[in-house]
């Protein structure tokens, strides 16, 4: 007879011990990491939305406000450029014969403006949709479909040999050192950008500057993409037109041996 109710039975096995149980650290540790990765997040954000943030500007918009930038910075230069040689001519000390040698080599620099018969060379990107007009010839790739620069500079480079007493490429004028430069599909010339279509306007002989168009064959091989995949060329008479003086900085910046 036992002497309480609630005491074990005689010969009943203990209760048995809690073990060691994997699953309930595994979770601690997931919950650890979860919040690790929140506290990271907020610091970095600062409590902002990273994705949608709109003080985060794109690269696209950062390139396109220098050159809007650079484009005033150019046009202030050519005004105090202006006033320079206003001051300078009222009483410089020179000759007739050398201010005139100054003109001569001043318009040939291109930092004075040109006056003259004029033709407008414009190349566009072909539409994104487009397939091959004629047969014989692949289905286009994204690379065929857009203006290189390859075809900018054969374009430019045909119209100087044809005689061009100036040119200019969108709204500025190219001197000696102006390099026509591509990234993607967007031109990068003298620190400013622009989008097709690409206008590139040239004072010279019609007859003579059309002809060294035909005959360049950079121009031959842009114009088999013209026909058969439809990418923009376009040649327009302009007649009498002005175009203007370079307006940015003349300085030459070369490389350095460092000492």
């Amino acid at each position: 007879m036992s002497n309480s109710a609630d005491s074990p039975q005689a010969g009943s096995s203990p209760e048995p011990k809690r073990g060691f149980r994997p699953v309930r650290v595994l979770t601690v540790a997931v919950f650890a990491l979860a919040g690790l990765i929140f506290f990271t997040s907020f610091n970095t954000a600062k409590g902002t939305n990273i994705r949608t943030d709109t003080s985060l500007l794109k690269l696209s918009d950062l390139i396109q406000e220098r050159s809007r930038k650079n484009g005033g910075l150019d046009d202030s230069n050519a005004r105090l450029r202006h006033e320079v040689e206003s001051f300078a001519e009222r009483d410089d000390g020179s000759s007739k014969a050398q201010d005139e040698k100054l003109a001569s080599l001043e318009k040939g620099a291109g930092t004075q403006k040109v006056k003259g018969t004029a033709i407008t060379v414009t190349l566009n990107d072909a539409p994104p949709d487009a397939t091959a007009k004629l047969p014989g010839y692949p289905e286009p790739q994204p690379d065929y479909l857009v203006i290189h620069q390859q075809d900018l500079q054969a374009v430019v480079n045909a119209l100087w040999q044809g005689g061009a007493k100036g040119i200019k490429v969108m709204d500025q004028r190219l001197i000696s050192t102006s390099a026509v430069r591509c990234v993607g599909n967007t031109l990068i010339l003298q620190g400013r950008v622009y989008s097709p279509p690409y206008k590139i306007t040239a004072i010279g002989d019609p007859g003579k500057l059309n002809k060294a168009l035909s005959a360049s064959t950079a121009i031959q091989n842009y114009m088999v993409y013209v026909n058969v995949y439809g990418l923009g060329w376009k040649v327009t008479q302009d007649g009498t037109v002005t175009l203007p003086g370079y307006s940015g900085t003349v300085d030459l910046h070369y490389a350095q041996p460092v000492e």
